[in-house]
C-alpha cells in the first residue's frame, strides 16, 4: 500500500508514520516544504508522480488566535489545501482522508454534537476548517472526513505538552473550567482511521472517544497521573482575553462510526492514561 502523509512533521503525521512503518506500507511523508497543499499545481504534480493509494491529510493551520489576523493563510491551508487534495485525489483515483475540528460548532448545544447538527463556527480557524471539509466532500464523494477535538500526542502543539511545561515553571496554574470537549489521542485517531479505510467508509464522521471533560478536569487528570503536586485554580475562559472566541461546549458523539466499525470506544481518560504511561 502506497501512502502519502501531508503535514508529516506534525503530531498526527508522526503517529501515522510510527504505525504504518510497522505494517510495512510504502510511506511518503511530506512536510509543507515538500508539498505546499495550497498550490494545486504542486499537489497535482507530486501526487501524479507518486501515484499513492491513500492520502492522509494531516496538514493544517492550527493557530486559533493568530488565525483571526492571519485568516488568509488559515483559509489557504485549511480550505484551499483540502480542496486541491480532493480534486487531485479524484483525478488519480486515490482515497483521501481529511481531518476537521469540533470548532465548526458554536457551543450552544447542551448535548453531544451529531454529524447532522448545523455548524456555526465562532472564529476564523473554525470557518476555514468548515469550508475545507465541505469542499472535500463536494469535490470527492469517496473522501473520508473526520472531525476530531482537543488532539494530543507526541508533539508540542497540544494542551497537555503546554500544561506539563507550565508546571515546570510554576507552582500555581490557572485553567479554564467553562470549556468542554473530548480529549483525543493521535494513536486513537490513526488506529480508527485505518479501521475505517479497511471498511471502505466515505463521508463525514465524528472521531472522538467516549465521554467529555473540561479543560480544568483534564488538567487535574494529567497532574494526578503524573504525580504532580501543583495548585490548579479554575477560572472562566474570559480570564485569558484570547483573540479568538471558543465554543463553550463542543463535545461530539462518535456512535455512528462505532456502529459501522462494530467497535466500542473507551472513555477519554483511559486513552489519556495509556498515553501518559507510554510517552512521558
Amino acid at each position: 500500500m502506497k501512502v502519502v502523509i501531508t503535514g508529516a512533521s506534525g503530531q498526527l503525521g508522526r503517529e501515522f508514520q510510527d504505525i504504518l512503518d510497522k505494517k510495512g506500507w510504502e510511506l511518503f511523508p511530506l512536510s509543507h516544504r515538500d508539498l505546499p497543499i495550497e498550490s494545486f499545481e504542486e499537489v497535482l504534480r507530486v501526487l501524479k508522480e507518486i501515484k499513492p493509494d491513500i492520502i492522509l491529510n494531516c496538514a493544517a493551520y492550527n493557530y486559533v488566535d493568530k488565525a483571526e489576523d492571519e485568516w488568509e493563510v488559515a483559509f489557504k491551508v485549511n480550505s484551499r489545501g483540502p480542496l486541491n487534495l480532493a480534486v487531485a485525489s479524484r483525478e488519480i483515483n486515490a482515497k483521501l482522508v481529511h481531518y476537521s475540528t469540533d470548532y465548526v460548532f458554536d457551543g450552544g448545544k447542551d448535548d453531544l454534537y451529531q454529524e447532522t447538527d448545523e455548524p456555526n463556527p465562532l472564529n476564523q480557524y473554525g470557518r476555514s476548517k468548515l469550508l475545507g471539509e465541505r469542499w472535500v466532500l463536494e469535490e470527492n464523494s469517496k473522501a473520508l472526513v473526520f472531525r476530531v477535538s482537543w488532539v494530543y500526542g507526541n508533539g508540542k502543539q497540544n494542551f497537555i505538552f503546554k500544561l506539563l511545561n507550565w508546571a515546570k515553571e510554576r507552582d500555581k496554574l490557572l485553567v479554564t473550567f467553562d470549556e468542554f470537549s473530548v480529549p483525543t489521542w493521535t494513536r486513537f485517531i490513526a488506529e480508527n482511521t485505518l479501521k475505517s479505510l479497511k471498511e471502505d467508509l466515505s463521508g463525514l464522521f465524528h472521531l472522538v472517544p467516549q465521554g467529555l471533560t473540561s479543560r480544568f478536569h483534564l488538567a487535574q487528570e494529567v497532574f494526578k497521573l503524573k504525580g504532580l503536586q501543583k495548585r490548579l485554580i479554575p477560572v472562566p475562559s474570559s480570564t485569558f482575553n484570547l483573540k479568538a472566541k471558543r465554543p463553550r461546549f463542543s463535545a461530539m458523539d462518535s456512535s455512528r462510526l462505532q456502529t459501522l466499525l462494530n467497535v466500542e470506544f473507551r472513555d477519554w481518560a483511559e486513552y489519556l492514561k495509556e498515553f501518559l504511561t507510554s510517552s512521558y
